[in-house]
């Protein structure tokens, strides 16, 4: 992702903050901490004119919403390093650091590759598309009628999978080294000239998907034992014969023509 970003994109190397699990710098490992302060980070003094980028690849959950701003009653979650101990950031919290501060001509892109992902910005709106590429907007403003949206900005959230399903790590797709399947699957559309408008990456993202689901080498982040055992406690998105059933969402703080719009970071 950082390749595509710097020599597609042309974002500086400087302007990249990234928190890895092989960082040996403590501030740079994705703990609670470092991912709350990095959200914060992302956001703190844009101005009009600003391109930002958040990219998330690892695990998520998802928890029984209480306060009733979910339309399925569950809030979704990304799980740091020690989400055992420090516990998982909630939908709420990214949606109130990243998406209701940003101004008037700052625009926000989310990439998401994790379980139960499909709504993990809070955004107000989703894109339901069918396999033929038709498609609603869904809408997911709470009944309280708190605001999930921006202070004047926009915001596209590209995610792995809908709420209710897991997102699968394969090396089907790149034939060289496990990796996230939307995060590979979104590079590819992006490079293979897919890239024109948010309709035509989200379809060349799930056709590719698709295309992989009897392909071999299904990992839902820890061998096979671990994909069985996701498999029956989630339904998991691992189909018969080793392929997908997980679908790339896109959710949004305003309806558009997918279509139409053109696709920029």
């Amino acid at each position: 992702m950082k390749y595509l970003l710097t020599n597609k994109f042309h974002f500086p190397e400087s302007s990249i903050l990234m928190l890895t699990e092989e960082e040996t710098d403590p501030y740079r490992t994705p703990t609670k901490q470092n991912m709350r302060m990095a959200l914060y980070w992302l956001v703190q003094g844009c101005q009009p004119g600003d391109s930002l980028l958040f990219h998330y690849s690892g695990h998520g959950s998802r928890q029984r919403n209480y306060n009733g701003d979910e339309v399925d009653g569950y809030d979704e979650t990304l799980c740091p390093l020690d989400f055992e101990t420090q516990g998982m950031i909630v939908d709420d919290e990214i949606n109130a650091t990243i998406v209701r501060p940003l101004p008037h001509g700052v625009k926000l892109h989310a990439i998401i590759d994790a379980c139960h992902s499909g709504t993990v910005l809070d955004l107000p709106f989703l894109c339901r598309m069918s396999r033929s590429g038709q498609y609603i907007w869904e809408d997911h403003r709470p009944r309280s009628g708190v605001w999930k949206g921006t202070n004047g900005g926009e915001v596209f959230s590209f995610s792995g999978c809908d709420d209710d399903q897991t997102s699968a790590d394969t090396s089907a797709l790149s034939k060289i080294t496990s990796t996230g399947a939307m995060t590979f699957c979104f590079i590819q559309a992006i490079e293979r000239g897919h890239g024109a408008t948010y309709g035509s990456i989200l379809t060349a993202m799930r056709n590719a998907i698709r295309q992989a689901g009897g392909s071999s080498g299904v990992d839902l982040g820890g061998g096979a034992v671990t994909s069985l055992i996701s498999m029956l406690l989630t339904g998991g998105s691992v189909g018969m014969g080793g392929g997908f059933s997980q679908e790339p969402q896109l959710t949004a703080c305003q309806p558009f023509d997918v279509y139409a719009k053109p696709f920029s970071l």
